[in-house]
C-alpha cells in the first residue's frame, strides 16, 4: 500500500474514533481495554498522534519521549484530538517523500513507516472507541488488515521486547480465510517469533478467519474466529502479545 493510501485511512479511522467518543461520552468503560474509560482512550491515540508528527514535522533523528497526557476531558478532551489528528494528517500528506526522521520498524522510507503505523494505530483504536458505544462497529477492508497482520507478525513481534516465547519449540499458522495466499508461519522459541509469509511445514496450532477479524483478534481485540490443533499455542499469544 502506498503512504497517499494510509493517510486517507489515518484520516477517515481518527474521525471515526472521535465521533464514537463523542457518542459514548468519555466516562464510558471502552470493553476492549478494560483498564481504560474512554477519556483515556482518546488522550492516549491523540498522544501518539502528537508524538509521530513532530518526528515527521521538526526531522528527529532520535528517540524522543511523548509529551505525556492533557489533563482533558470532555468537549475539550475531543476538540484536542481532533486538532492533533488533523495536524498528523496534514504533516504526513505534505511532507517530502525522502524526510529522514527516527522510526522503529523497518520501512521503505521513515514517511511510510510513520503513515502505516499511524494508519494502524488508529483503526485499532477507532474499534476501541466504538466498541464502548451501541451499534455494528465499521469495516476494515481485506488488504489493509493484511498489511496490519504483516506489521504486527513481521515487525512488532521480530523485536527483542516481543514477549511471545516458549521454551518449547512451536509453530504458529495464521491464514486469513477471504485472501488468496496471506498466510503467515510463526516459529515461537525462546528467542523472538520468526514470522515469515506462507505455509510450508506443520504448524502445531492454526488460527484462521477473515483478514480484519484475524488483525483485530491478533491485537487482542476479538477471540480468534478459529483454531485448530493445539489451543495452548494461540492461548500464550493472546497471554503474552501484548505490545510494548
Amino acid at each position: 500500500m502506498e503512504t497517499a493510501e494510509f493517510a486517507a485511512i489515518l484520516d477517515r479511522e481518527g474521525r471515526l474514533l472521535a465521533a464514537a467518543a463523542e457518542e459514548a461520552g468519555t466516562g464510558t468503560k471502552v470493553p476492549t481495554c478494560p483498564q481504560w474509560q474512554v477519556a483515556d482512550l482518546v488522550r492516549h491515540t491523540g498522544m501518539v498522534h502528537r508524538w509521530a508528527a513532530a518526528f515527521v514535522a521538526e526531522g528527529h533523528t532520535s528517540y524522543r519521549p511523548d509529551a505525556g497526557l492533557p489533563d482533558l476531558d470532555g468537549a475539550e478532551l475531543l476538540a484536542w484530538f481532533r486538532e492533533g489528528h488533523r495536524q498528523l494528517v496534514e504533516t504526513l500528506r505534505s511532507a517530502p517523500s525522502d524526510v529522514q526522521c527516527w522510526h522503529f520498524l523497518p520501512a521503505p522510507s521513515p514517511l511510510a513507516f510513520w503513515a502505516r503505523r499511524q494508519a494502524h494505530e488508529t483503526t485499532v483504536h477507532r474499534f476501541d472507541a466504538e466498541s464502548a458505544r451501541s451499534g455494528a462497529p465499521s469495516g476494515i477492508a481485506g488488504a489493509f488488515a493484511v498489511d496490519g497482520i504483516d506489521e504486527l507478525l513481521l515487525g512488532f513481534h521480530a523485536r527483542e521486547k516481543s514477549r511471545v516465547r516458549t521454551e518449547k519449540p512451536l509453530v504458529l499458522r495464521v491464514r486469513a480465510t477471504d485472501t488468496d495466499g496471506a498466510v503467515w508461519t510463526v516459529r515461537l522459541s525462546e528467542k523472538p517469533p520468526a514470522a515469515e509469509r506462507g505455509d510450508a511445514g506443520d504448524a502445531d496450532c492454526e488460527v484462521a478467519g477473515p483478514a480484519a477479524q484475524l488483525y483485530l483478534s491478533l491485537w487482542n481485540r476479538l477471540p480468534f474466529p478459529a483454531v485448530t490443533g493445539d489451543v495452548s499455542v494461540a492461548g500464550l499469544w493472546r497471554e503474552k502479545s501484548a505490545v510494548i
